[in-house]
């Protein structure tokens, strides 16, 4: 692992300062919290889910109306009237953690969108704009090609092209939102790479991250949010451990340990057999078999776009086979309908819970039982304190915050959403197989640590585990195998000791980048 050169702060100067309240409703997301940044460093923002830290970024780039509290970019700025224009102005800028780059556009119209150069006569100047983004990659050490489509490249050289176009406007401040989510270990360092290289030419960057080992590795100052709150800003060399206290409020959660060895002579759960199924925009899954033991919990890890998503599609029932089999129990199922499927054993924990998990203008306990009410009929009828009972364990196993099965799903956090699909998925009866995409990303450490918890039980109680992950360390604690995924194919398997060994993550991550 390459560690990006860390200098000097190039100036003390503040780039940002804030203090701001905000309320969604009866919640208070914001309370006085605040932040302050300096140009030439790098500073994280860090906080459990629902904790205030997306609220306190979107706050200072104007996606987000405070209602109360100063801001200072520069100059004194009246929130009751900030917005993203004028934020764009005052020279800050926002790299989201989905990215907002347009794929079917190349890299230098991407770049142009709202910031079209003109010539005489007010025409396009398309040559004086693949300059300047030839030249904004050269600043950080990127080689852009400005006429490459953005949905033909990876997420990483993705990332690295909307950081370029970005920084080249953010004069003042850049702000990162989980910029390493879907990244693999060799592009998480050219990444962090680029944003030392911006630093040490005086640029401020808030780095919105639940990932410590991050703030450790590129931070130079640290700011924990906590309930809305800022409770702590330190020097980023502060030990990882005092930082996790921080964030919630106490001991953080152990790391996560793998379910009992499955028994040798325990059945196959999944069993996918030469499966190819094609991605909308081509690639997807070759000629891929893989099988699943009951009580296993199998490990994909890869870069993405290498056919992970088509792969947990296709075992979902979501996106057509154009051969091969896939089968629950020893039961074809490849031609089913995502009904019997579930019918079969099959939970799903889907990679975007907002398209195939969750009903967002819908209540808590509506989501926690779709798929659940032919077993609360009373004849023609829903059981209705059957329901409320089950609704209300439910809320209370997966520690829902607030703790209301009324509350609307979409107006939950992020993490908060996520319990709700997990806990949907693995209480229901007659489970045999679960698939999780990427169950814990985006999610605090306490979440995560839950969500862990409820997925090792379940391969404990004899359920195969097809768990799609980024974050290697997290396949490697919790996996009896892992396997990698590259361009549609296995590149690699380990297992066994090998999770354990010194570089396990060299390797995994290798076999990523086609190594």
């Amino acid at each position: 692992m390459t560690e990006p050169e860390r200098t000097a702060p190039a100036t003390t100067e503040a780039a940002v300062a804030i203090r701001a309240s905000k309320r969604f409703g009866a919640v208070a997301a914001l309370t006085d919290a605040q932040l302050t940044v300096a140009r030439g460093t790098v500073h994280a923002l860090v906080g459990e889910n629902g904790a205030g830290k997306s609220t306190l970024a979107r706050v200072i780039y104007g996606l987000v109306r405070a209602d109360g509290g100063t801001l200072r970019l520069g100059e004194p700025i009246d929130l009751a009237r900030h917005d993203v224009a004028g934020a764009q102005r005052r020279g800050v800028g926002m790299v989201h953690q989905h990215g907002m780059l347009v794929p079917t556009l190349s890299l230098v119209d991407n770049a142009m969108l709202g910031h079209e150069p003109t010539r005489w006569g007010g025409r396009l100047d398309r040559a004086a704009a693949r300059r300047a983004l030839v030249a904004a990659g050269e600043r950080l050490g990127q080689r852009l090609e400005p006429d490459a489509l953005a949905g033909e490249l990876t997420i990483g050289e993705q990332q690295r092209a909307e950081l370029a176009i970005v920084a080249e406007r953010a004069t003042r401040l850049l702000i990162l939102d989980e910029p390493t989510a879907l990244l693999a270990p060799a592009e998480v360092d050219a990444l962090f790479a680029m944003v030392r290289a911006l630093a040490a030419a005086g640029g401020a960057i808030v780095l919105v991250t639940h990932k410590l080992d991050e703030v450790a590795r590129v931070a130079d100052e640290v700011t924990v949010v906590r309930g809305g709150r800022t409770v702590a800003t330190w020097s980023a060399r502060v030990p990882i451990a005092d930082i996790a206290r921080a964030v919630v409020g106490g001991d953080p959660p152990p790391p996560p340990a793998r379910a009992p060895v499955p028994r040798p002579e325990a059945p196959i759960a999944l069993a996918v057999r030469d499966l190819t199924a094609t991605g909308p925009r081509g690639g997807g899954v070759r000629a891929l078999s893989l099988e699943v033991a009951a009580g296993e919990v199998l490990g994909i890890a890869g870069v993405e776009g290498n056919g992970q998503r088509e792969l947990a599609l296709a075992i979902a029932g979501l996106t057509p086979v154009s051969a091969g089999t896939v089968a629950i129990a020893g039961v074809e199922l490849t031609a089913a309908t995502v009904a019997a499927r579930r019918r079969a054993g099959l939970a799903v924990i889907p990679e975007d819970r907002h398209r195939h998990g969750l009903l967002d203008d819908a209540s808590v306990a509506d989501n926690l039982l779709l798929g659940r009410l032919d077993e609360l009929r009373r004849g023609w009828r829903l059981d209705r304190p059957r329901l409320a009972a089950l609704a209300a364990r439910l809320v209370d196993e997966i520690d829902l915050r607030p703790r209301d099965p009324e509350a609307r799903a979409g107006a939950l956090s992020g993490g908060n959403q996520q319990k709700v699909v997990v806990g949907r998925e693995l209480d229901r009866a007659g489970l045999r197989v679960v698939v999780a995409v990427h169950p814990t990303r985006g999610v605090d450490l306490a979440a995560a640590a839950g969500i862990h918890d409820r997925l090792r039980a379940a391969a404990a109680s004899g359920v195969g585990v097809l768990l799609f992950g980024a974050d290697l360390d997290e396949l490697l604690a919790l996996c009896h195998r892992v396997v990698v995924m590259h361009r549609g194919a296995l590149a690699g398997t380990l297992a066994g000791p090998a999770l354990a060994a010194a570089d396990a993550r060299t390797r995994l991550g290798a076999w990523m980048v086609g190594a």
